[in-house]
């Protein structure tokens, strides 16, 4: 049975999505953007039995091993049918290169099919994907920066990786730093805790060109944003590319800071738009001939009449099918995919909004720590803050009672709850600010 999934299976990578896919609905989302979103696959040895699996650093792999073990064998089986040894091994122990290099390797490596090459175009993103080659083609001189908006799974990442590998293609001598907004918030928090700030700063502002996804995760963060400011100055003042993605305009991310806000409109702001169905049939038929699976006309309208607003739910169908077929040895019909599309329609349904979500979305907002947010000692005026805008989300995202609400945040008495939720829609009311913020974290916390 090995031997028939060596020969079957496109790749790891492959499979690795569907391994991920599976842990995703067993575990809160926070958990699972923490833990499993961070490991990358390496090589599955049939003749070992084993599975490897790259990691971020050791207290990564350590945490993996004292906490996810279990999902993750379970994950496998699920998957394969059979059990493997899963081994893990830091990025370190792979390759002894700088950070810059070790993210320029994924863009190049994990994200392969993410060039312009494989980027379908068509009237919703014609205009965003002209922008883009112009930057790859021409860095620092097109555009610069270079602001693209859109609702999630649109292909604002794909764009952002094509530029990447693009620049890295024409000039292997580019050093290209790739980072997610929160990740940027986690590595300065990480950075001033282990006083470690002038590698961070060295890290990015020596940098050919900077690609950051999902910046809107970063307004609201007053520290985030000080050091973000700066790294684009002195980026910029150096004629550095930089490229940035959001779910929305810059006008609309409502806690960004206004001077962070007039750079990143000070270029060029490019939307990008739902799919019209040519194109999603296109993507289709793009995306199944990478993977080597044939699709008749009447599957690929079918799903394209089916999923309409997001291009990562297409991908994902043809994956799937394609593993599908592979692992029953089955030719796609209509019956087969009318199941697909369920499981993917299911499994893209937005996580259960918990209060672990919300704390923690507030904690990286106001620069504390979950503990302090739920503790009944400390009442220093940011944390006492912080926890009272945390208490009126959790009322606003959750159907929790008064009384819930209190024993979530250490066991206060629901009186308490009821005052606190008052004297935010107060604060609201009367600082236009208090409430740009709370709106922002409540839309960040729903499109996680």
């Amino acid at each position: 049975m090995y031997e028939r999934k060596d020969k079957t299976m496109d790749s790891f990578d492959d499979a690795w999505k569907l391994i991920c896919a599976y842990c995703k609905t067993k575990i809160t989302d926070v958990a699972y953007n923490t833990w499993i979103s961070r490991i990358k696959p390496l090589k599955l040895a049939f003749d070992e039995n084993t599975a490897y699996l790259i990691v971020p650093n050791e207290f990564h792999c350590q945490t993996l091993k004292r906490c996810y073990m279990p999902l993750l064998n379970e994950a496998f089986e699920a998957i394969f049918d059979n059990k493997f040894n899963i081994e893990f091994k830091t990025q370190n122990e792979i390759e002894d290169k700088p950070v810059s290099n070790r993210i320029e390797e994924k863009i190049k490596d994990t994200n392969y099919e993410y060039t312009f090459d494989t980027f379908i175009v068509g009237s919703s993103n014609k205009f965003a994907h002209a922008a883009c080659l112009a930057v790859a083609t021409n860095p620092s001189h097109a555009y610069n920066p270079l602001f693209l908006y859109g609702n999630s799974g649109l292909g604002k990442t794909h764009l952002l990786y094509a530029i990447g590998n693009e620049i890295k293609k024409n000039d292997p001598t580019k050093v290209i730093c790739y980072i997610k907004g929160d990740d940027f918030t986690n590595e300065l928090i990480e950075s001033l805790r282990l006083a470690k700030m002038s590698e961070f700063r060295q890290k990015y502002r020596q940098s050919d060109i900077l690609l950051v996804d999902d910046v809107q995760f970063i307004g609201g963060k007053e520290s985030t944003q000080e050091e973000f400011f700066h790294t684009f100055n002195a980026l910029y003042d150096a004629k550095k590319q930089i490229v940035l993605t959001s779910d929305r305009p810059p006008k609309e991310i409502k806690t960004l800071d206004d001077r962070l806000r007039s750079r990143f409109e000070q270029d060029l702001i490019a939307d990008v738009q739902p799919p019209d169905i040519e194109t999603r049939i296109a993507i289709i038929k793009r995306k199944a001939e990478l993977v080597d699976i044939e699709l008749s006309n009447d599957v690929c309208e079918y799903i394209a009449s089916k999923i309409k607003a997001n291009i990562r739910q297409l991908e994902g169908t043809v994956k799937k099918l394609k593993a599908k077929s592979l692992l029953n040895n089955e030719k796609v019909t209509i019956s087969s995919v009318q199941e697909v599309i369920a499981d993917i329609l299911n499994n893209d349904v937005p996580p259960e909004v918990t209060v672990e979500r919300i704390i923690d979305e507030v904690a990286r907002t106001y620069g504390v720590s979950s503990d302090e947010i739920r503790s009944q000692k400390n009442r220093s005026a940011n944390i006492s803050n912080a926890r009272h805008i945390a208490i009126y989300v959790t009322r606003e995202l959750t159907t929790l009672s008064m009384v819930a609400i209190g024993e979530e945040f250490g066991n206060r008495h629901y009186s308490t709850i009821i005052y606190t939720i008052q004297k935010v829609q107060k604060m609201m009311n009367n600082d236009r600010k208090v409430k740009e913020i709370i709106e922002d974290t409540i839309k960040n916390i729903r499109d996680r």
